[in-house]
């Protein structure tokens, strides 16, 4: 009998990821949230710079899975941890972070 493997949550891969190289993490039942404690965020009500991240099919890319912003923007493919990663902290790294919570 072949093993396979189990299939691993996109949004938590990227979670340990980005918690491992310094941004605050947080799976909840909307998404990803990920903050940057070390820039501050937009208003009152946003304390720092912050997006919640969430993993969806692209029609226009094959139905393959993809990360995207709150706001709707495609961010990568899932299976791209380390290239999402790069993005998403360049979004939170000033103020053309999303903001979204």
């Amino acid at each position: 009998m072949a093993k396979t493997m189990p299939q691993t949550n996109p949004l938590a891969a990227l979670g340990a990821y980005l918690g491992a190289h310094g941004l605050a993490v947080e799976l909840t039942a909307r998404g990803l949230k990920v903050t940057n404690t070390q820039v501050s965020g937009c208003c009152d009500e946003v304390s720092y710079a912050a997006d919640t991240i969430t993993c969806r099919k692209r029609s226009d890319d094959g139905d393959r899975l993809w990360f995207w912003t709150s706001s709707g923007k495609p961010i990568t493919e899932a299976d791209r941890i380390v290239d999402a990663a790069l993005m998403i902290r360049g979004i939170l790294a000033g103020s053309q972070h999303g903001g979204g919570q």
